[in-house]
């Protein structure tokens, strides 16, 4: 049996999104892990608070929420290996259990914008974290540290097949997931 997981790279059209893109000039800055193409299972570092963009840290997403109604979005899979796929899970899970200790990289973004890298403990920002869980469970090893991985670096990683772009609502529509999924890929 084949194991995937999802790279949800999204843009929700809040204000703090709009900042980043003056920046970034990038479609999509906000990158998400999921651990099953219906998106039950997202993570990332985030919100906390949707209505507080600087209240965040470790998050498990709900991709209904008003955050994600409106938001554009492509949706990226890549295979792993069934170790993989449960050391993900296990790192997910010390992350919830020890989400208190986890804060967002804040400073860390403003770094990255100025190409300077910028490690502080426990806290990310979304590619970071994303970039730090394909790093540990062997999935890529990236050029650059972590702290300057950016959504885009994500998007161009090699063992990655683009399966979704558009509304994200859209994809979130059950009869739209399975027939995408089956129209794409063999199951």
């Amino acid at each position: 049996m084949q194991r995937y997981i999802y790279l949800v790279f999204t843009d929700t059209g809040t204000y703090f999104t709009k900042l980043i893109k003056l920046f970034t000039k990038r479609p999509y800055n906000h990158a998400s892990l999921s651990m099953d193409a219906e998106l039950y299972n997202v993570y990332s570092f985030g919100r906390k608070n949707i209505k507080n963009p600087f209240n965040g840290g470790f998050v498990r997403e709900e991709m209904g929420n008003e955050l994600f109604q409106t938001a554009s979005a492509t949706i990226y899979r890549c295979c792993v290996t069934e170790e993989q796929y449960h050391r993900i899970k296990q790192l997910m899970s010390k992350f919830e259990q020890q989400s208190d200790q986890y804060r967002y990289n804040l400073l860390g973004l403003f770094a990255i914008m100025l190409k300077k890298q910028w490690n502080r403990k426990n806290a990310f920002f979304c590619s970071q974290f994303v970039a730090l869980v394909l790093e540990e469970v062997g999935i890529t090893k990236f050029k650059k540290s972590i702290s300057l991985v950016t959504p885009q670096d994500l998007s161009q990683l090699t063992p990655m097949d683009a399966i979704f772009e558009g509304n994200l609502s859209d994809y979130l529509n059950r009869e739209t997931v399975i027939y995408q999924y089956n129209k794409l890929f063999t199951v």
